[in-house]
């Protein structure tokens, strides 16, 4: 009897290695990009398999087939190229969605072709119906002027209307939005924030950061169902560029809705929500303890604050005017007084923060208030403060970020929108110093990679051919500074960057056993083609926890 138990128990941990062992899913054939370093080189393999949604081996196919069982999904790469899926360090996913239901403006080359879509949409808008829309960018326009509420007020059909601008940081309203938000000539303009005048000190119509939001404030919020819309339309856009991770900036609403898509099992990418620097501690703790930080899939992450604007905008807050206004240094957010202990506070209640600092005195407002934040509460060790865009720093605070062990949260791409004016805006010297990915990990920090989406599109191409090149797309122009990296550096920065700016090194960011199962597929090597040919990569199929989000037909 003794005996017989004995064999049964055999063959029953026989089955149970055997069942362990066993991938859900093979890929095979490839070109794959592990990301794991050995020693001074990297590491391509021809196959993985995949189980309960992580990598379960990398090898040869020979020694990956071992782990085929009768369920397997076997799919063949035909040779092509892949990788640990892109991690994008910053994103606005519920913006991005609702700029694809509203009047979307990217692309205008014209005030007139900006006119003449919301003309079109008034048209068919209810009484009393909002028009809203985004993306507009008059320094890509032949007359480079902003528009004003006068001449929105000729198509909006007498419609309260608002066009954000496509950084995010100033938009333009018509007269009834005014009326709405009760703002005329005697409103002075809030602390960070501006509301533009004409010579006679009538409104213009274009307001700026926080004059922004008492517009915003008077506007309906979107259904559920239109938030929803909104999630699935951006999310969708983001796997099919093969980004398998957000890091986003939305509302608590939205995150209530991708719960529900969770839920639901349709959530196709990871999110980590930001939640906002502004509000109570209290209020904070509640929405982090709502829902379970282990979750993979969805959790909320840092405290979001900003500390300025744009260079777009000439919000970005500079230590010095713009070298073509004089009269500018851009718009601060906040004082110091007001400004430190807050961000002490949140520090001392254990929440990683994420300030946006675009000019060089925003970034050293962020340095300064990390640090004082570090003293005041003696918490110095593994905090990832993280200072989001970076994009113009003072030679002397590259040090100081490697000091405090801030992470340069960046968006590459932004160079080829921004180089056609940032040189002539910031002056040669400045510009030296801006878009500084090199500059930074020469001095130890380390780099996220992100778009800034809807700022920009989410094709983590685009940043990453910027990087390398830092040339406009069609390579005819060059931005000052030698601050270009490698392909490597550049992937790294998007993929194991972006997941130790979000504290998950350890799960993703490389194909390495254990690790999540989120990878893409694409249709060329770009560790290897001239950097010209990255801009036109396709993504053959993105990968999420071993599960195929997107396709390509």
């Amino acid at each position: 009897m003794r005996n017989i138990l004995t064999s049964l128990s055999v063959v029953l941990l026989s089955s149970m290695l055997f069942a362990q062992q066993s991938a859900d899913v093979i890929l095979q054939h490839g070109r794959i990009f592990t990301n794991v370093p050995s020693g001074s080189k990297v590491v391509y393999v021809d196959s993985v398999a995949i189980a309960a949604g992580k990598v379960l081996a990398t090898g040869t196919a020979a020694e990956i087939d071992r782990y085929r069982g009768p369920k397997t999904d076997v799919i063949d790469l035909a040779g092509h190229f892949a990788m640990p899926g892109f991690n994008d360090a910053h994103t606005h996913i519920a913006e991005a969605g609702e700029s694809k239901l509203a009047v979307d403006l990217r692309g205008t080359r014209s005030l007139q072709q900006m006119l003449d879509k919301i003309a079109a949409a008034s048209a068919h808008a209810a009484d009393g119906e909002w028009i809203l829309g985004d993306g507009w960018d008059h320094t890509k326009w032949a007359k480079v002027e902003l528009p004003t509420r006068w001449e929105l007020d000729k198509v909006s059909n007498g419609h309260p209307a608002a066009f954000g601008r496509v950084d995010g940081h100033i938009a333009v309203v018509n007269s009834a939005a005014l009326k709405v938000a009760g703002v005329d000539r005697n409103t002075p303009d809030p602390q960070g924030g501006k509301f533009d005048r004409d010579d006679k000190g009538e409104l213009t119509g274009i307001v700026r950061e926080q004059a922004r939001g008492m517009i915003e404030r008077k506007i309906p919020p979107p259904s559920a169902e239109r938030r929803r819309k909104a999630l699935e339309l951006a999310l969708a856009d983001a796997a099919s560029w093969g980004v398998t991770s957000v890091q986003d900036y939305s509302t608590w609403p939205d995150f209530l809705v991708l719960e529900q898509m969770e839920k639901e099992g349709k959530l196709p990418v990871r999110v980590s929500e930001w939640l906002t620097f502004n509000d109570a501690v209290g209020t904070l703790e509640q929405e982090r303890a709502h829902h379970p930080d282990t979750d993979a899939m969805l959790h909320t992450a840092m405290l979001k604050g900003f500390m300025d604007g744009s260079l777009g905008s000439g919000t970005a807050a500079m230590l010095a005017p713009y070298s073509d206004d004089a009269k500018d240094m851009g718009i601060p957010y906040y004082k110091p007084e007001q400004l430190d202990p807050m961000a002490a506070e949140r520090v001392a209640a254990g929440f990683q923060l994420g300030f946006h600092a675009i000019g060089d005195a925003a970034v050293r407002t962020a340095l300064d208030a990390f640090e004082y934040a570090e003293q005041k509460t003696g918490k110095h060790d593994d905090l990832r403060l993280r200072i989001e865009h970076s994009q113009v720093v003072a030679p002397s605070d590259f040090a100081r970020y490697k000091k405090l062990g801030v992470i340069a949260s960046m968006q590459p791409n932004h160079l080829l929108t921004d180089m056609n004016w940032a040189e002539k805006r910031l002056g040669h010297e400045r510009a030296l110093h801006s878009y500084a990915w090199r500059e930074f990990l020469e001095n130890g920090v380390p780099l996220a990679f992100g778009t800034d989406y809807p700022v920009e599109p989410i094709t983590p191409f685009r940043g990453l051919y910027a990087a390398v090149t830092r040339k406009n797309e069609a390579g005819t122009k060059s931005y000052p500074g030698d601050q270009t990296i490698s392909i490597y550096q550049a992937i790294a920065a998007y993929t194991t960057g972006s997941a130790y700016a979000q504290f998950a090194e350890k799960h993703k960011g490389t194909l390495a056993p254990g690790m999540l199962a989120d990878i893409v597929v694409l249709d060329r090597d770009i560790t290897a083609v001239p950097a010209h040919e990255i801009l036109g990569t396709k993504v053959l199929r993105t990968i999420v926890g071993g599960k195929t989000v997107y396709e390509a037909k």
